[in-house]
């Protein structure tokens, strides 16, 4: 495991606070420890609140680094609603986020995939929205458990995050998935526990599926030959939901493998890297 930082801020019971790793990039997953703290403990991150949940003998939260976050520090807080010295604070700090370079690649597709007709950017449009509300639809409890695994067996990992893309010599957003070239027709597998929260056909991501881990934590499945699940059923870690492919807009067969964390963008090799909290005392 990474090195923690702690923090204890001298209350009566001492809340102890600890954050890991104690500093961070664009793309990271931090996992937030607390323990000693009371039940209507609340943690905020840059001012937002976060989503706790029981583990170990306290209470723990993800927090997502967007890959475009600026570097600098980030601080945090916990608190509790019922005591009044400072304002209810127990305790608070800060993560440092270093500078993460990225590289360039440029891309050659047909152009008719890439300086888009008006029909084709309705299309688009709709397509963005659609998945925008299935993310916004967020479960109030953990549905995943233990570590997170890799989406396919075998296959030639390309990885790509974070990219800088110049597509036909024009600039575009920032590859935000991780890649595994694999032949056409390899099982795809969800990398934990959830709920498919949305399985379709879109047109840059070709037949794909979201599936829904709690807590605002969600896995994104793209270019898929066929899918195994429907819209809302319940996924097992591990379980086969659909098969590498080719579809949307693509150079060839691959999974292109996405994850959103508090909407953050982060890197999948982070999460694949996360060692989750102790389970929650019976």
């Amino acid at each position: 495991m990474a090195p923690t930082a702690a923090v204890a801020d001298g209350t009566p019971g001492g809340v102890q606070v600890s954050v890991t790793p104690p500093s961070a990039q664009p793309g990271d997953v931090l996992l937030l420890q607390l323990t000693g703290a009371p039940p209507d403990v609340r943690a905020e991150w840059d001012g937002r609140p976060l989503v706790l949940f029981p583990a170990g003998s306290g209470w723990a939260a993800l927090v997502g680094i967007d890959l475009e976050v600026r570097p600098g520090p980030v601080g945090w807080r916990v608190t509790r609603p019922s005591a009044a010295k400072n304002g209810g604070a127990l305790a608070a700090g800060a993560v440092t986020v270093r500078a993460r370079t990225f590289p360039t690649q440029q891309l050659t597709l047909p152009k008719g995939m890439v300086d888009l007709d008006a029909a084709t950017l309705a299309r688009v449009e709709s397509e963005r929205g659609e998945l925008k509300a299935a993310l916004a639809e967020v479960t109030p409890e953990r549905l995943w458990r233990g570590p997170f695994r890799v989406p396919l067996e075998g296959g030639q990992p390309t990885g790509g995050f974070g990219l800088r893309r110049l597509i036909n010599g024009q600039p575009r957003s920032p590859h935000t998935g991780y890649d595994w070239a694999a032949p056409s027709g390899t099982p795809v597998l969800a990398a934990n526990a959830g709920r498919a929260t949305l399985v379709t056909e879109h047109f840059f991501a070709g037949r794909n599926v979201v599936v829904d881990h709690g807590l605002g934590l969600f896995t994104l499945y793209y270019h898929l030959t066929e899918t195994r699940v429907a819209a809302g059923d319940p996924v097992a870690a591990g379980q086969v939901i659909g098969t590498v492919g080719a579809t949307g807009r693509v150079t060839g067969p691959h999974l292109h493998f996405a994850v959103l964390l508090g909407g953050a963008r982060v890197d999948p090799e982070a999460l694949l890297r996360l060692v989750p909290p102790e389970e929650p005392a019976p």
